[in-house]
């Protein structure tokens, strides 16, 4: 069914959460936690639509990634028990504008431009989609492969997350997991490999229908 987040729901993003996009980042050895940031929902746009590439950069990049979504409100949720409380699952673009990510060491102006992600198009529930580690994830740029990964290969799992964000907050339905992107950002490409308006990204996982992304200017 088609899905987008609600204007109430939290948004929280996994940094790093595989080995490989780690490494590429040069970030050193994974910490005891996961790196968590937030979107908001003004961030992203649903399915289809198109993103927005900001006037003030050029460096604006892709990365595709599995997102859970919360269906049962909880509170420091036992990892056995976390995937009652999932609604479904879909894919996410986290479009980062990387110079503006690095203006400190917070990551919020980066990733939280207006209409700069997007999500979707569709929830699918978690018994259509099956064992969340048993998926391929394939972003392309105008069709060019330029990220594979296994959702396996995730450093931090999802019962482990929803564990980790409930102990500090109470999880509500419609609040959105992203848990992370794999190698093959823009930024580390050689030569880089940045968006541009006329460029589509799509976001490809096995068990989802693939989110497309059109790039436009900013008005």
């Amino acid at each position: 069914m088609s899905w987008f987040p609600p204007p109430e729901a939290r948004i929280f993003c996994v940094a790093v959460n595989y080995a490989d996009h780690r490494d590429e980042m040069g970030r050193g050895e994974s910490g005891q936690y996961p790196m968590l940031f937030l979107r908001t929902p003004r961030s992203l746009v649903p399915g289809g639509a198109p993103v927005v590439k900001p006037k003030v950069s050029d460096r604006f990049d892709y990365e595709g990634e599995l997102a859970v979504v919360i269906g049962t409100a909880g509170r420091r949720i036992p990892p056995a028990q976390a995937l009652d409380h999932v609604a479904g699952f879909t894919a996410f673009m986290d479009g980062s504008v990387r110079d503006w990510q690095r203006h400190t060491a917070q990551f919020t102006p980066g990733k939280n431009f207006d209409r700069s992600g997007s999500i979707g198009p569709d929830l699918v529930a978690p018994h259509a989609f099956g064992d969340w580690r048993g998926h391929e994830l394939i972003t392309r740029v105008n069709g060019q492969v330029v990220q594979q990964t296994h959702t396996s290969l995730m450093l931090v799992g999802i019962e482990a997350l929803i564990a980790y964000v409930s102990a500090f907050t109470e999880l509500r339905p419609g609040d959105v997991i992203a848990t992370g992107t794999c190698a093959g950002v823009g930024e580390k490409r050689q030569p880089p490999l940045f968006l541009f308006p006329g460029d589509v990204v799509e976001v490809a996982i096995s068990g989802l229908p693939v989110l497309r992304s059109p790039v436009v200017a900013e008005a």
